[in-house]
């Protein structure tokens, strides 16, 4: 009672023939939907079928746009950021420099008579202690020397943060500041 069912490819026993029959006839079903498939899934797609994907180059414009508005917010604000803390630190290092000057004119007597006297003794400086600063100390945050008298106008020396700009006068992050303020 062995039959063989055509289009499956199997032998199968025990079954009867009225069974086999019925799988014979679906095997024949299942087999060409198979194929059918198998066929499709290869078939390159043609260019009206496809959708077609990416960006456009208008697209890609305005996102570059939009980019380049951003970064320039950022970096506008991050530089004035900057100038603030910059401002910030010069008038903190005219109050340190003032500090290192008292401390000078306590060893010696007097303030000295410019600022490199803090870095390298004086001849006229009998007690020096020093160096009292460093070179880069008597520079602003913005590469400017600071302003120094002695004898000042508004006590024994006056030392003068000019701001960003390095000059006299000035509004905002320009704006002079004095020991004595």
């Amino acid at each position: 009672m062995n039959t063989y069912c055509a289009g499956l490819g199997t032998r199968d026993s025990g079954l009867g023939k009225d069974q086999s029959s019925a799988l014979g006839r679906i095997g024949q079903r299942v087999v060409p939907k198979l194929a059918s498939m198998r066929s499709a899934e290869s078939r390159v797609p043609s260019p009206e079928s496809r959708k077609q994907s990416g960006f456009t180059l208008l697209e890609m414009l305005a996102v570059i746009v939009l980019i380049g508005i951003v970064g320039a917010v950022v970096v506008t604000q991050v530089g004035k950021n900057m100038d603030k803390g910059k401002y910030g630190a010069g008038k903190a290092q005219l109050t340190t420099l003032s500090q290192k000057i008292e401390n000078y004119a306590l060893d010696n007597g007097a303030p000295p008579q410019q600022l490199q006297d803090l870095v390298t003794k004086p001849a006229n400086a009998p007690n020096w202690q020093g160096p009292y600063a460093k070179e880069s100390e008597l520079m602003d945050p913005w590469g400017h020397a600071f302003g120094y008298k002695a004898p000042g106008d508004h006590g024994n020396f006056d030392l003068i943060f000019y701001g960003r700009d390095g000059k006299p006068g000035g509004d905002g992050y320009d704006k002079d500041v004095g020991n004595w303020q």
